[in-house]
């Protein structure tokens, strides 16, 4: 059997699933430049090429908190109705042109309230968005599902209240929960009332943890709170001593909780020090469900095809390798059984199979 030829193209049309993608991380320069003219918000710059440029640049502090802040520039063009519709649109239309076939985007209702919307219109437009985007996109031949994650803010006090939302969007497009934001000095235990509604609702949720804080807040999120999946989660390796996993370990990988990798984020914020050596790899080896993500499309310049071609390139990775996250991802992904069945067989498979 040959090696396929995994070229930019050949990796841009495989099918992707992407879990860990932050709606105002991701949106295009362009509209950020035209939106901040609208509302009299000032940028860094106005040429487009430029402004992605600085996103990149800001981010690559190899600090959280300062990855963090670049988002004030998208938030403030996210603040009205129209900014939202056409955020959410297009950020729909480029995860199709970029193959992805499953996605789930996440935001913080709560930070797109300052031009007077409601948390319910908030939630309203960015659906609204979401699909109008899907159907151009399956208008185009190039069909996505995308599902909504909606995040609490840890560092806030409205963690509950954005749990009351996800159960009252959870039939049109709300697909689950996340909580965000600074995870050092804000442990995700100080939220478990927002958690344990949401257990009672039976809706699925993610947290951010075992990124800029170890395995402490990895433990809270999986044993004190029930997360089924974690936003990050690289740290889980300091729980892994020469290919043995520690208890904590083991408990996250014996029980198929999966962890949303995004490596060139994590070289960022300093999660991580090079994509050769990022811990997805070797997770990804021992057997843990691991995915690859995005995290913020404009603010690490990246795109899941991106993401694939640094693996392939600088850590060996193969079709093989990425057919494997893509699956971990479908069958992670906050959607019903046989919705997740049918996406693999109709199409996650048939697409890795095309190359192989």
């Amino acid at each position: 059997m040959t090696t396929p030829c995994l070229d930019t193209e050949t990796l841009r049309r495989l099918p992707k699933a992407v879990l860990h993608d932050h709606l105002d991380g991701g949106l295009r320069p362009s509209t950020v430049v035209e939106l901040a003219d609208t509302v009299g918000h000032t940028l860094p710059t106005t040429d487009p090429d430029e402004l992605a440029a600085w996103y990149v640049e800001a981010a690559d502090s190899g600090d959280l908190v300062r990855y963090i802040a670049t988002f004030e520039h998208t938030l403030a063009v996210m603040q009205t109705r129209e900014g939202l519709l056409r955020t959410a649109e297009e950020y729909v239309l480029d995860l199709a042109a970029d193959g992805v076939v499953y996605g789930e985007v996440r935001y913080a209702p709560e930070l797109m309230t300052k031009g007077g919307l409601t948390l319910p219109e908030v939630v309203e437009a960015v659906q609204e968005g979401i699909a109008a985007g899907m159907a151009k996109a399956a208008a185009a031949g190039t069909p996505v599902r995308v599902g909504t994650l909606l995040c609490g803010m840890r560092m806030f006090d409205r963690t509950r209240e954005t749990a009351d939302l996800v159960v009252a969007f959870r039939d049109a497009g709300v697909v689950g929960f996340d909580i965000a934001g600074a995870e050092d000095g804000f442990p995700a235990a100080d939220h478990l009332d927002a958690f344990e509604h949401l257990r009672r609702e039976s809706v699925p949720f993610t947290i951010h943890a075992g990124e800029a804080h170890g395995l402490p807040s990895i433990h809270q999120a999986v044993q004190l709170c029930g997360a089924q999946r974690i936003g990050h989660g690289v740290r889980i390796t300091e729980d892994i001593v020469d290919g043995k996993l520690g208890r904590l370990a083991g408990w996250v990988r014996d029980r198929r909780i999966a962890l949303e990798m995004c490596p060139t984020s994590n070289l960022q914020t300093g999660a991580a020090g090079s994509i050769a050596t990022h811990p997805i790899t070797a997770l990804k080896d021992l057997g843990f469900r691991v995915t690859l993500n995005t995290d913020n499309r404009l603010v690490s310049g990246t795109t899941m095809t991106r993401e694939m071609s640094l693996l392939v390139e600088q850590a060996g990775w193969t079709v093989e390798d990425l057919r494997t996250v893509t699956v971990n991802a479908v069958k992670s992904a906050f959607l019903p059984f046989d919705e997740r069945n049918a996406l693999l067989r109709d199409v996650v498979l048939p697409g890795y199979d095309s190359v192989r």
